[in-house]
């Protein structure tokens, strides 16, 4: 895969930071390696996109990129001497020779810098720099993202980065890991890794903050008569009492029973009522729905028309 940045992620270099993010989450999401498993090429191509999103998907990096200071693995370029900036920067003035020879002086010192240089740093003597940071893409379950799990990042050679969901972490969240990234140069610190994570939807539960809502389905009586229900909950079952004339889209709270992040105080659960019919109406419930009209006669719609 091409080590440009912008042509692994596809998109043009005066992409919004908007559109490089989009980009990006769209491969990752395509070529994470819990999807293909066993499949290297997918896994090396996901470690591709996540380097090349570590580099202009922060805006300061890719300013630095784009001006030439760091090339596509994040590492500092060495900044190129030229014979002027030598002469220019040489307090004695020993290259501003009149007789026209003076220019010549003295340039063992010059290859000496450029040389000398060189050699130190393969000795290891060099100037160290902070190694890259490194980015993933994590989607988790609804419940692990709402009460807290462990999980492994699965990297290209074969190990894993630990990781610790806390409970509350959100959709869209990214957590660091110190020290996670690719290897300093020069003795240089490592950098730190980012995951960003994606929460998948759950066929019962919705989330909104720490708060969290459920639809319960009643039955008529329960809800003309009242009733002791069950109802689930992140932490499990519990019962919960339906008032008499309960109606559809009406909204209980159970108290700190929604989400409990690691810091801050829990959230509470909404249970929103709907009423339900059994799909086949025998006689009695006919005969009992014939009674209610022809005796109570309420019209359900009255309030709908005041006004128009």
């Amino acid at each position: 895969m091409d080590s440009d940045p912008y042509k692994v992620l596809g998109v043009a270099r005066d992409a919004s930071q908007a559109e490089i993010k989009k980009a990006y989450r769209k491969l990752a999401k395509s070529l994470h390696p819990d999807l293909h498993p066993g499949d290297k090429a997918k896994e090396a191509a996901f470690q591709a996109v996540a380097a090349a999103n570590d580099i202009i998907g922060d805006a300061e990096r890719r300013k630095r990129f784009d001006a030439g200071e760091i090339d596509a693995s994040g590492q500092e370029r060495p900044q190129r001497q030229y014979y002027h900036q030598h002469a220019g920067s040489d307090p004695r003035g020993r290259y501003d020779s009149a007789a026209g020879y003076g220019d010549f002086a003295d340039m063992s010192d010059v290859f000496a810098d450029l040389f000398g240089a060189r050699s130190g740093a393969a000795r290891g003597g060099g100037h160290t720099a902070r190694g890259p940071d490194l980015r993933y893409h994590l989607e988790v379950d609804f419940m692990d993202a709402a009460r807290g799990a462990k999980r492994a990042i699965p990297l290209p050679d074969g190990s894993a980065i630990e990781l610790t969901l806390p409970a509350g972490v959100r959709d869209g969240q990214t957590l660091r890991l110190r020290g996670k990234g690719q290897p300093g140069h020069g003795g240089g610190p490592a950098g730190d890794a980012y995951v960003e994570i994606s929460v998948l939807a759950h066929p019962v539960f919705t989330r909104d903050g720490n708060d969290i809502e459920v639809e319960l389905p009643i039955g008529f009586d329960e809800a003309v008569l009242g009733a002791r229900v069950e109802v689930p909950t992140l932490s499990g079952r519990v019962a919960m009492s339906v008032p008499k004339g309960a109606t559809t889209g009406q909204r209980l709270r159970l108290k700190g029973r929604g989400i409990a992040p690691a810091t801050g105080v829990a959230g509470d659960q909404y249970v929103r009522l709907k009423v339900v019919i059994p799909a086949k109406v025998d006689a009695r419930m006919e005969r009992i729905a014939q009674d209610w009209r022809d005796q109570v006669a309420a019209d359900p719609r009255a309030g709908l028309w005041r006004g128009l």
